[in-house]
């Protein structure tokens, strides 16, 4: 039986860091989904992830960040947790790629502090979303429209709020690419 994304190829984003359940239940339903999801990152080898309160497990890096291309996939999905976003944010080819998906119309996705990558992006001015609440200040002052949602999607501009949301989260994203590419106004 074919999945809803079948030949689709969805990108994760990650550093040793990133939040174990934002990573893990996106690229576990998206791969039930039928797509093939690799694990990007300026590591090589393995990250590992934080759970909860401490270290958790390894995921093996698929494709080292200067080696991914935005043609090659279909989205992009942005695991959070504290350190994994704030530690990409600064990697400007990180964010050259976020932008890249934007640009070229493809479902960008971030969840909790992940939001902080769409505002160095340059994406959030104008747009609705959510984001953990300890960032909203951040998402309000880059001009985005924020509101308390499990998930606010804004023409493949996909963001969530915490692990409660991942179920919903997984869901938009999987309809946002099957949906295909969007036509994006300039905020």
């Amino acid at each position: 039986m074919a999945g809803p994304l079948d030949g689709k190829r969805i990108l994760i984003l990650a550093t040793t860091g990133f939040e174990q359940s934002e990573l893990e239940v996106p690229r576990d339903q998206l791969k039930a989904a039928g797509a093939k999801v690799e694990i990007v990152s300026p590591e090589t080898g393995w990250i590992k992830g934080w759970d909860k309160t401490d270290w958790g497990r390894p995921v093996n890096v698929d494709k080292k960040l200067g080696d991914a291309k935005v043609a090659d996939y279909d989205a992009i999905v942005l695991p959070g947790g504290v350190m994994n976003p704030d530690h990409l944010r600064v990697n400007t080819e990180a964010i050259e790629l976020i932008r890249g998906f934007f640009d070229a119309g493809k479902t960008v996705a971030a969840v909790c502090h992940a939001p902080w990558l769409l505002i160095e992006a340059g994406i959030a001015k104008g747009r609705k979303m959510t984001s953990y609440k300890t960032i909203k200040t951040d998402v309000m002052n880059a001009g985005a429209k924020w509101e308390d949602s499990e998930v606010v999607s804004d023409n493949g501009v996909i963001t969530s709020r915490n692990p409660g949301d991942l179920e919903a989260f997984s869901q938009k994203i999987i309809e946002e690419v099957k949906e295909g590419r969007h036509r994006r106004r300039a905020a």
